[in-house]
């Protein structure tokens, strides 16, 4: 599991495919430093596997489903990458519930300077919409972001200064694609009330029959 706060911004240095896999190898200090082959590592929130490591670099192998959902397949040498460990038991929990499951891909829209924050306007299908909540959490890249708006075809989020200079953001630009992670509580609930017929059992008479 992840948190959604970055940790460092890494850089691809080396891809290497090879049939339906691809190969990337990243250059990274901090995300690196208790590492052990087999950690989970999130790039631009994607959970990836270290298979290997040196001193300053990991190499992980992306499957062509990861590719296909994700916006890994569009990175270059030379590409700046979002990185965060998993977090491990015991850690602080200071961003939402991020599983590095990517939901599919949105695109920015539009970029406006708001004096201290920056807005993105990010268009996304509707299979992703259902699961966006105006205040709720959303992971962009592996950001964990607040969702500000929500309307039929597009959401927006608001970013702090921080959030900007540790992250990838400002690489971003009108048409880039975006790795979206909706809430996994929502797409959880979801799936229990599909299991129910759509129903959470609670009624007219179950409400008088507790006092309501």
């Amino acid at each position: 599991m992840f948190t959604g706060l970055i940790e460092e911004i890494g850089k691809v240095v080396q891809i290497r495919r090879e049939g339906q896999k691809t190969a990337l190898t990243i250059q990274a200090d901090r995300v690196l430093a208790d590492a052990k082959q087999g950690d989970s590592i999130a790039v631009n929130g994607v959970c990836l596997t270290a298979a290997e490591l040196t001193k300053n670099t990991f190499r992980a192998d992306v499957m062509q489903e990861t590719l296909a959902r994700s916006s890994l397949g569009a990175l270059q040498i030379g590409s700046p990458v979002n990185l965060e460990r998993a977090m491990a038991a015991g850690g602080r929990f200071a961003g939402h519930i991020v599983t590095g499951h990517i939901d599919g891909l949105g695109h920015i829209r539009s970029i406006r300077n708001d004096g201290s924050a920056i807005w993105y306007e990010i268009a996304a299908e509707e299979k992703l919409l259902r699961y966006i909540v105006e205040k709720g959490s959303v992971a962009l890249d592996g950001i964990s972001l607040t969702v500000a708006r929500v309307e039929k075809d597009r959401f927006f989020v608001s970013t702090i200064p921080h959030t900007r200079e540790n992250t990838i953001l400002p690489t971003k630009r009108v048409g880039s694609p975006i790795n979206i992670e909706c809430d996994v509580i929502g797409k959880y609930v979801e799936r229990l009330l599909a299991q129910r017929g759509g129903s959470t059992g609670i009624t007219k008479d179950f409400l008088a029959q507790y006092g309501f």
